[in-house]
């Protein structure tokens, strides 16, 4: 497959792109989420003075 045929998939319109684009905008949001309530578990969880 060609370079040109990669890019040009078939469906693959400017409203497609950028409801992909704004997928993995929530994507990394929700990671980002969960990544920070995880942190803040384990810090409340530490070791009591």
């Amino acid at each position: 497959m060609s370079a040109a045929m990669a890019d040009n998939r078939p469906g693959d319109t400017d409203m497609h792109r950028r409801q992909r684009a704004k997928n993995y905008v929530m994507a990394i949001v929700l990671l980002a989420m969960a990544a920070i309530f995880f942190g803040l578990t384990i810090v409340r969880m530490g070791p009591h003075s």
